[in-house]
């Protein structure tokens, strides 16, 4: 399963932007493992868990990434890869989804990938449904319930605007969760020790034969023209006196004025 690290949601309000990479400066503020990738691991383990099997988190960023890979072993994840690389920095969605297939693709035996449906930080959606596509797999998202038969078939539940729709496919397959799928467990300190001595295996780009076009800002086709930190203007209140006829004259005047109505 698939699992990123993002900035902590009480600095996003302080988080500062690389003029130059246009990039956000994660290395400076404290970090988490993304909240709804979180729901995909305990989805994940809670299918070990009733059908056997193993759980391999992995996740593509900078060596402190090896925090949330940690976290993830804790709560008895089994193995866990890191794609941690300058050639992968900077990179969009379609070059994170790249990379990641072709880390997955070094697992053995992949059955079923896991992941957040977005995350805190970007809220795109577009990794899990283009990593399917790069692994030529089926991919569902919005998916609030799982079940898997022994015939390789998985049933979900998939929230619609209306209610939610039930979808079948065959494994392999990839599934983004939503926040109502289950409640994440939390690390045992047994399991907090011993997933500070399991290994964690890094791969470059050489090792997963990608050129440095393929991947990070080359690879990328998103173009940022401008990014800023908006001006915060101080709200402005005025208190209206009179009868309430009097102050709806008034409010509809000055709507006017603004040209609100």
């Amino acid at each position: 399963m698939c699992i990123k690290q993002v900035l902590h949601s009480d600095y996003y309000s302080k988080a500062k932007i690389d003029p130059i990479t246009k990039t956000l400066k994660r290395e400076e503020y404290p970090a988490i493992m993304n909240p709804l990738d979180k729901h995909a691991l305990e989805a994940a383990l809670q299918i070990k868990d009733e059908k056997g099997g193993r759980v391999t988190v992995i996740s593509m960023g900078p060596p402190q990434t090896e925090e949330a890979l940690r976290e993830a072993l804790a709560m008895s994840a089994d193995d866990a890869v890191l794609l941690c690389d300058r050639a992968f920095a900077g990179a969009d969605t379609l070059a994170t989804s790249f990379a990641l297939a072709a880390g997955i693709r070094t697992i053995h035996r992949v059955d079923l990938i896991l992941c957040g449906n977005e995350t805190s930080d970007s809220g795109t959606g577009q990794v899990g449904p283009q990593l399917a596509v790069f692994l030529d797999i089926p991919a569902i998202t919005y998916v609030r319930k799982i079940e898997l038969f022994e015939d390789f078939t998985i049933r979900v539940k998939r929230t619609i605007e209306s209610g939610y729709l039930v979808m079948e496919t065959q494994l392999p397959a990839l599934l983004a969760v939503v926040k109502e799928v289950n409640t994440p467990r939390y690390p045992s300190l047994v399991g907090i020790a011993d997933a500070a001595k399991k290994p964690i295996r890094r791969l470059t780009a050489k090792d997963l034969n990608l050129n440095a076009a393929q991947v990070g800002v080359k690879g990328s086709p998103t173009e940022t023209e401008e990014i800023f930190t908006p001006e915060l203007k101080k709200r402005q209140g005025e208190i209206l006196e009179g009868s309430p006829e009097e102050v709806s004259k008034q409010l509809v005047l000055k709507l006017r004025e603004r040209g609100v109505i």
